[in-house]
């Protein structure tokens, strides 16, 4: 087992699709804001695939209707979009997003282990606390970070250290899970470890190919590693 994970006290968190399944709302948001444009529409695994950058690049993919954003998308089509997204994402609720098997049950042990929890997430920060108190995942983190929080997002390494520096950790006492290259180069630009998911939204590819210190195929496989790290 890696020794990266001996000294572990704080873990950074992604939330969509890494806590929670969050596809069906959100594209359901991107379909009812491009309904408003008289624009085509997408489905779900569309927008699977263009989340994790936050809204504004998943909503410049939407009009674009592909990972890669047109070079020649008009700023006053997407403002329009954005504010169409932004309504109906808050006020379409989040009555089809899920938390992923054993997340609260995992969350859960770590916390009564003594570890400290954060969310660093590039979700616009103004969705994240309803979503979090809807879904009863409010009460598991000490620190939430969102899209807008900082001047930066991930894979910057701004929201990592900000975290370090508030609680006085070293780089060796922090990690990061999450289910997309932003998360996995995130924390090897803030020089701490990370756990990589395989069953999130990382663009169709593998998150192998980001070299995360550890990959997993289910959440709760996450109380191993850190069970292991301790007594290796």
């Amino acid at each position: 087992m890696s020794k990266k994970f001996d000294s572990i006290r704080y873990i950074a968190f992604d939330l969509d699709g890494t806590l929670v399944d969050s596809v069906p709302d959100l594209a359901e948001a991107i379909r009812m804001m491009l309904a408003d444009l008289d624009l085509h529409t997408v489905n779900n695994e569309e927008v699977k695939c263009w989340i994790g950058n936050g809204a504004e690049i998943m909503v410049k993919r939407a009009l674009s209707r592909n990972v890669e954003i047109d070079p020649e998308l008009p700023e006053g089509l997407y403002e329009k979009a954005r504010a169409r997204f932004d309504y109906h994402y808050a006020n379409n609720g989040h009555d089809k997003t899920e938390i992923f098997p054993q997340v609260k049950e995992t969350l859960t042990s770590l916390k009564d282990q003594g570890f400290v929890l954060g969310l660093v997430t590039n979700k616009p920060y103004q969705f994240v606390p309803e979503l979090l108190e809807d879904l009863d995942l409010d009460h598991f983190f000490s620190d939430v970070i969102g899209g807008g929080s900082l001047p930066t997002n991930k894979p910057d390494p701004e929201g990592l250290h900000s975290l370090r520096d508030k609680h006085g950790l070293s780089n060796a006492e922090m990690l990061m899970v999450g289910d997309s290259r932003n998360d996995i180069q995130a924390a090897k630009n803030a020089g701490i470890a990370s756990f990589g998911l395989t069953y999130g939204y990382n663009y169709g590819v593998p998150i192998s190919d980001s070299s995360p210190d550890h990959v997993a195929d289910h959440f709760d496989q996450l109380l191993t590693v850190l069970s292991d790290a301790k007594t290796a």
